[in-house]
């Protein structure tokens, strides 16, 4: 092909697309639409109908994640870029960051400095900022909660934390990945953060600012080590921050370039000289500043939520509570700020006024650690770690807010110097004794349902329907349920997505990938991924999904929805708070407590027999979804044609209700062998009409796990922290019904009133009151002692008055007898 003849090509295909721009539409400036002609909307890929140039303007991102510190180099996947394009990314409406193109003509940004987690709006100009035409998200993340291959690690953190203080001294040692920085000579920079405004007012604000640098131009080798000093110029003043390794090409504390950070620390290892000359000292003399502090703040305990009374409650009530990743069961259960504590959970939302935390911790025998009984009990926070929306300002700032509030204070109080009673006089753990558990339900199986009250039972049909509807909260949450296997003349289905939204969030579905090996999960019908990230900060509501099988959704009213994928089924558990009660219809019952009304039909009736699976069938056919209010992505012909062109049930679908027991079934056998226990019919049902052994004994799985679940969130009395007696001590920290504890006193004192208390069904302690007293034969002499000191003072004043009265009568006497003379 001559010259001329490939540049006539370039020129037919660059004026076909033209055409194509022009008279079917762009998605320039109408991402997320569907236009006339072709579609801006993310189904369009699976759908195959995107607009020609869909790519160019509504873009993904590689990696798609980062710290919320910034300096995360991301590629625009896809878009085309000229070699003179100059790069300008503006992130949130309100923040640019400079991008380059590489040798591969592909865009680069540089994520910013941000005071925000989730997803952030990203809009890209290729013309230096004249225009931002292409369009994409960028998700922050809390520093704790980043993946450790995204940020440089402090070798032995907890030296660099106590340096200064007593047998804590030498060098210091950070490692780093060295793909995060991509120079060939780099500067390690300290950067500190501070809060700076009258709390609680409009000019609170947070700031993160350049310090110093700790080395320059040194080699990008992953790794440095120095030895400490004391800052100089007052920056020993700056008690938390972070390190940041950058280019050295950049001048120093310049904002937004690559760079990799280090988690924010307690600065100690820079601290001024008389840190180091007296570290209990000083430490002592800032807590005292940080108590007189907080007695000019508004009192936050009262808006948080109670701690569960168990680690079994703490750890099944996803809904409201979480993993604290500092301390964590599932990962050895290294609790720095915790110790005697296996695992903690943080109260998921913040409180609603003030944005605080709570936090619960737990010992190995699963009772709640208090800090009236030990340091590492737990504790509330003035700022809720992981933030809360709209973020940006204190004390709803990820991460730093709590540092400035709870961690830092804890460091002087109680790891720098010996006084906590400071610390826990403002921190007291939360008891347990207002803590209502979650009712929970679940769909399993071929689908299979036990409702909020525990009325079980089974619905065959094909469609989607509403699973839980609450007026009162505004959740919505509905499944779709598909013929076992895919195969058109199956007699019964399996769910096979979720979907979800409370209010005004984002809507959350999850549904079965193809191959029914995993789980898929979109938001607002653009499907996330989890590669980088396994918690996400969305609209209204987090997701988390460690694992490929496993996504847990919280929303803001302490709503859980639980989605496991067992032997290619899926089951969904719904765990709802006790805000919800009388609240809630649909196909997982009315939670009220009252097992004879939970299956109502949407128009009202109540099923008259719960054992009739044609009523039954009635009952479910009746929470059909509406077109209108329909929540599920349809992103294929399949998904169109089967449920949003059709009625949302299917009336043509007759399952079979019941399982047949024939005694030549080539499966029976295994049904016997696998369905054992409560819970079998279900079992012997998707073993014997689903035809699948694995599904049979992935519903045996899920049943079991339901009245585990069931009997983990079951309500227990605590009669609440018990005090030892003034002069006396005690044995035993749980206070839980049945619970001992043995009271003792100190020598010299005798114990009055009950040696023993034990935790009573009525919520109260058994016995009297117990106080140490001095011992009667002690009573006997101090009365003694008195006694004979009083008769002492007695004798001695009746003889100074008697003395006092003969001398007058004497000068009277003289006064008086007439002179003889």
């Amino acid at each position: 092909m001559s010259y001329s003849e490939l540049n006539e090509k370039i020129f037919i295909m660059e004026l076909t697309q033209w055409f194509i721009i022009k008279f079917y539409g762009t998605c320039e400036g109408n991402c997320g639409k569907q236009l006339d002609f072709c579609s801006c909307h993310p189904t369009c890929k699976s759908l195959k109908n995107c607009c020609a140039d869909y790519k160019q303007y509504c873009v993904e991102l590689f990696p798609y994640s980062g710290t919320i510190f910034g300096g995360t180099d991301f590629i625009v996947l896809e878009a085309s870029f000229n070699k003179s394009s100059q790069i300008i990314c503006k992130f949130n409406n309100n923040t640019n960051t400079v991008g380059y193109v590489d040798e591969n003509s592909r865009g680069h940004c540089i994520s910013p400095l941000l005071y925000e987690t989730g997803w952030v709006p990203l809009h890209i100009s290729s013309d230096n900022g004249t225009t931002f035409s292409r369009v994409g998200a960028w998700l922050a993340v809390h520093t704790g909660k980043l993946d450790s291959k995204f940020k440089a690690t402090l070798v032995n953190s907890t030296k660099w934390q106590y340096y200064g203080t007593p047998n804590v001294g030498g060098t210091l040692e950070m490692t780093w990945n060295t793909s995060l920085v991509r120079a060939e000579r780099v500067n390690i920079e300290l950067w500190g953060y501070r809060e700076t405004g009258e709390p609680y007012s409009d000019y609170w604000q947070g700031e993160w600012e350049y310090l110093y640098s700790l080395a320059k131009n040194q080699p990008n080798n992953g790794s440095f080590s120095f030895l400490p000093k004391p800052a100089a110029n007052g920056f020993s003043s700056w008690e938390l921050g972070s390190v940041r390794i950058s280019p050295s090409t950049y001048p120093d504390g310049t904002w937004n370039v690559q760079a990799a950070w280090t988690e924010d620390h307690a600065l100690a290892w820079h601290l001024e000289e008389k840190f180091r000359q007296n570290s209990t000292a000083w430490a002592l003399e800032k807590c005292v500043a940080w108590d007189q502090l907080e007695n000019q703040l508004p009192n936050f305990l009262n808006e948080i939520i109670d701690c569960p009374c168990t680690l079994a409650q703490a750890r099944a009530d996803t809904g409201r509570f979480h993993t604290d990743y500092g301390c964590d069961i599932e990962k050895g259960s290294v609790c720095t700020y915790h110790p005697g504590s296996v695992h903690c959970v943080r109260a998921i939302q913040a409180s609603p006024k003030y944005a605080a935390g709570q936090q619960c911790c737990y010992d190995s025998t699963g009772a709640q650690v208090l800090t009236a009984d030990s340091i590492g009990g737990s504790t509330p926070d003035r700022a809720h770690d992981w933030g809360s929306p709209p973020y940006k300002r204190p004390p709803r700032i990820p991460g730093q807010s709590h540092w400035v509030y709870d961690v830092l204070s804890f460091y002087y109080c109680c790891l720098w110097s010996d006084n906590c009673h400071y610390y826990f006089k403002h921190r007291p753990s939360s008891d347990c004794r207002r803590y209502q558990s979650p009712s929970s339900a679940v769909v399993f199986g071929d689908p299979h349902f036990i409702t909020f009250d525990g009325v079980s039972y089974s619905f065959n049909g094909k469609g989607e329907y509403t699973l839980v509807s609450s007026e009162m909260k505004q959740l919505t949450i509905q499944g779709r349920t598909e013929p076992v296997n895919g195969e058109l003349l199956s007699v019964s289905t399996q769910l096979s997505a979720v979907a979800m939204k409370e209010a005004s969030s984002d809507v959350i579905e999850v549904r079965l990938v193809s191959g029914h090996n995993g789980l898929e999960v979109l938001q607002n019908q653009k499907t996330l991924s989890f590669t980088e990230q396994t918690w996400m900060d969305l609209y209204g509501v987090f997701v988390f999904s460690p694992t490929p099988t496993n996504v847990t959704v919280m929303f803001p009213s302490g709503a859980g929805v639980e989605v496991r994928l067992r032997g290619g089924t899926m089951t969904t558990t719904v765990l709802l708070p006790e805000e919800f009660t009388d609240s809630t219809l649909g196909l997982l019952g009315k939670m009220n407590g009252d097992a004879t009304d939970d299956l109502v039909l949407s128009n009202g009736e109540l099923v008259q027999n719960q054992s009739n699976p044609e009523e039954l069938f009635s009952f479910g056919v009746s929470w059909a979804v509406s077109n209108k209010s329909a929540l599920f992505t349809y992103d294929s012909e399949y998904l169109l044609d089967t449920y949003y062109h059709a009625p949302r049930h299917d009336h043509s679908f007759i399952p079979m209700f019941s399982a047949p027991e024939r005694p030549d079934d080539p499966l029976g056998q295994q049904a016997s062998e696998i369905c054992t226990g409560e819970g079998s019919k279900f079992c012997r049902y998707d073993i014997l009409v689903g035809r699948s052994p694995s599904m049979g004994n992935a519903t045996k799985l899920s049943f079991q796990s339901h009245i585990s679940l069931v009997d983990d969130l079951k309500p227990v009395i605590s009669c609440g922290w018990l005090s030892p007696p003034n002069n006396g001590r005690k044995e035993g920290t749980t206070y839980l019904q049945g619970a001992k504890v043995q009271l003792f006193c100190d020598d010299g004192f005798t114990l009055k009133g009950s040696a023993e208390r034990v935790c009573q069904e009525n919520g109260l302690w058994s016995g009297e009151e117990t106080t140490c007293v001095v011992p009667s034969n002690l009573a006997g002499i101090v009365a003694g002692s008195v006694i004979g000191a009083l008769a002492l003072i007695v004798i001695i004043t009746t003889i100074v008055l008697a003395s006092k009265k003969q001398k007058r009568c004497s000068t009277v006497s003289k006064i008086y007898t007439p002179n003889k003379n």
